[in-house]
């Protein structure tokens, strides 16, 4: 078996909260995006960009995400607003991958959108191909337009998700996958 089969049977998200510093190098950062980049994009559209969160951008974005929730929830105690704001503060680096899918002629936006889920998911597989932990996800405020606005998203674009990646402090649990034999079907037979 390769590497990339041994690394693709054994990948595992880390929550965020079980990432911490160092997170990838700037070098790293773009080895990243450019492996993110190389995903089926039928018409060359590139269909989605990155938003990067780190350091100082990634401190203001969670402190963003703490006020619109406290402006949203107004009866919220100051634990849950700062349990919110918390989501974007654990992982050294966090990519944004946005969605700009757009009508075309002959690509359907379906097709844009599936191939920003593939920059995700590749963004995912390097950087555990790295020795890094990482998550994809979505909460509340990626659909939160106040939010998407701050984070420089045009009206039209969307959050295809949030990738978390840091040094994992611990190694992470295994779930229960699908049985094959109940999402399996042979067509014709």
């Amino acid at each position: 078996m390769t590497d990339t089969l041994a690394l693709l049977k054994l990948r595992r998200s880390v929550p965020p909260q079980f990432l911490t510093a160092p997170g990838p190098s700037a070098e790293q950062l773009k080895d990243l995006l450019t492996i993110g980049s190389r995903v089926p994009d039928h018409g060359k559209l590139a269909p989605w960009r990155f938003v990067i969160f780190e350091g100082e951008g990634k401190d203001k974005a969670a402190a963003l995400v703490g006020e619109v929730f406290r402006a949203k929830n107004p009866g919220a105690d100051e634990e849950k607003v700062a349990f919110e704001a918390k989501r974007l503060a654990y992982a050294p680096l966090i990519i944004g991958v946005v969605s700009r899918s757009k009508p075309h002629v002959k690509i359907p936006e379906w097709e844009q959108e599936l191939s920003a889920g593939a920059v995700c998911m590749n963004i995912l597989v390097a950087a555990q191909a790295m020795g890094f932990g990482a998550s994809w996800l979505t909460n509340w405020f990626s659909f939160d337009r106040d939010l998407l606005k701050a984070f420089g998203l045009a009206d039209d674009e969307r959050m295809a998700g949030f990738i978390h990646i840091g040094t994992s402090t611990a190694a992470p649990a295994d779930r229960e996958r699908p049985v094959l034999a109940e999402i399996t079907s042979h067509f014709g037979g």
